[in-house]
């Protein structure tokens, strides 16, 4: 009887170890959360909508402990959005409300300003928060994971042309860049979302010349940020760090 239940539990811990999901996030490699990480990031540019964006680039970090015994990394993505001061808790109850019913996502007040969470499934968490005045941002992370053999790369890698950011480096007297950067996600409903990005040059930088662009019509506009939209293209120019980058996104229609 001994010999036959110990032969039982190994042919259950095989073929639990072949079949079973995953149940905790230490079992799921990087490489499986990325599809997660990369749905969620275009559930995110569908629910902010029409407003001021632009998509973070994918960062990973690495050297943080699955285990005491076993070192992993942590993937994170993200989208910025910019409003008028005094819109962040409304921009962050808008998307919190947009967002997949299931993910469970609210809007709480701490002492450090609103803040949302969500689950998006798979242990991938999905924050907001206001990094300024005016700039709330929306971080998809993955938690401390295995690290596999995964290439971690967008889904549409390359440099792409982009016309908005020709036309708005034109208007600030700066030449065309082949050095443009891409970041994708795919949409809710099909498709994909995009933001393509370029240096325009250190800051301080005056986007007074991008002024004739926004056709009277700006998203954004003040000294540091300047944001309108060309077609179905969002143009953001951001002078707040020490390089002036200007981005161009295409959301989920």
């Amino acid at each position: 009887m001994t010999v036959l239940w110990t032969l039982l539990l190994g042919v259950l811990t095989w073929w639990s170890a072949r079949t079973d999901a995953p149940t905790v996030r230490e079992q799921r490699t990087l490489g499986q959360a990325l599809p997660v990480v990369q749905r969620s990031v275009g559930q995110l540019v569908a629910a902010v909508g029409d407003g001021a964006w632009a998509m973070t680039g994918q960062r990973v970090e690495r050297g943080c402990r699955v285990t005491p015994m076993d070192d992993g990394a942590e993937l994170t993505r993200g989208v910025d959005v910019l409003v008028a001061e005094g819109g962040e808790r409304a921009l962050l109850e808008s998307v919190a409300d947009r967002l997949p019913e299931d993910w469970r996502a609210g809007v709480r007040v701490s002492s450090e300003g609103p803040r949302l969470r969500a689950d998006a499934g798979e242990f991938v968490l999905v924050e907001g928060r206001v990094v300024t005045p005016g700039r709330v941002r929306f971080g998809v992370q993955t938690g401390c994971r295995p690290l596999d053999d995964v290439a971690l790369a967008d889904l549409l890698p390359g440099n792409p042309g982009e016309p908005a950011l020709d036309e708005a480096l034109r208007a600030l007297g700066r030449p065309a860049d082949d050095a443009v950067e891409q970041v994708v996600a795919p949409c809710p409903g099909g498709g994909t979302a995009r933001t393509r990005w370029v240096e325009a040059g250190p800051a301080p930088m005056s986007l007074a010349g991008l002024t004739p662009l926004a056709a009277g019509a700006a998203l954004v506009d003040t000294p540091e940020v300047y944001a309108w939209r060309r077609g179905p293209v969002v143009v953001l120019a951001d002078a707040t760090g020490e390089r002036v980058r200007l981005a161009a996104s295409t959301g989920c229609s």
